[in-house]
């Protein structure tokens, strides 16, 4: 195999652990849908992606100037992040089964989102959240290779960006049915497990890492 194709496939199986566990951005979707329909859900997915680009890309930019030009920052930056994944990892294990609490859908429908409030809801949903700031450097530090390319590495972000947006539309078709939306809260307590055995070993992982 390639070694970027690796690179890839290594980020996705971390990736999908992350955008499938329930949170945050996947309640606004769930919300947006139930309130007000289906296209508001799938804007507000769109602005959710782009704000996880945003992550990529100061992440691969910033990543880069850290380990060519100061090992210090680069330690701090790693700790930091080896404690973030050891966090929601043993936060993860320890959590029961997660329910999804939404309001109900009215009765009669809301008035149409605009395109930009819509977006706006998903992109600072994501954007704002300070936990994907060490997220992104933890797995970028840890699985991608300080000599790959930025092109390639800013092409892992595409990748991951369509992966979240895809799960996310689709949560936004699917999800709102009882029958669906019960089974996802029934397996969530799995999903939390695993991701938390997986962010342990990534932060175990990361703290044997060095600055190049």
């Amino acid at each position: 195999m390639h070694p970027y194709l690796f690179e890839l496939a290594s980020l996705m199986a971390i990736f999908v652990f992350a955008i499938v566990s329930p949170g945050a951005d996947l309640a606004m979707v769930i919300r947006q849908s139930l309130l007000h329909g289906r296209r508001e859900a799938i804007i507000t997915s769109f602005g959710i992606g782009t704000a996880l680009m945003m992550h990529v890309t100061y992440t691969v930019l910033g990543l880069g100037l850290i380990i060519s030009k100061s090992i210090y920052l680069f330690n701090i930056v790693k700790w930091c992040g080896v404690a973030y994944l050891v966090y929601i990892g043993v936060k993860a294990l320890r959590a029961g089964t997660t329910k999804i609490e939404v309001e109900s859908a009215p009765k009669e429908p809301r008035k149409q989102q605009s395109f930009a409030k819509a977006f706006g809801l998903g992109f600072a949903a994501n954007a704002l959240n300070p936990k994907a700031v060490f997220f992104f450097l933890s797995i970028f530090s840890t699985v991608v290779h300080a000599h790959t390319p930025t092109e390639v590495k800013l092409g892992y972000g595409v990748v991951m960006a369509t992966a979240l947006i895809s799960w996310f539309v689709g949560v936004s078709l699917f999800m709102t049915t009882p029958k669906m939306r019960a089974a996802f809260s029934r397996a969530s307590k799995w999903i939390d497990r695993a991701s938390g055995v997986v962010f342990i070993a990534l932060g175990l992982k990361l703290a044997t890492e060095k600055a190049m």
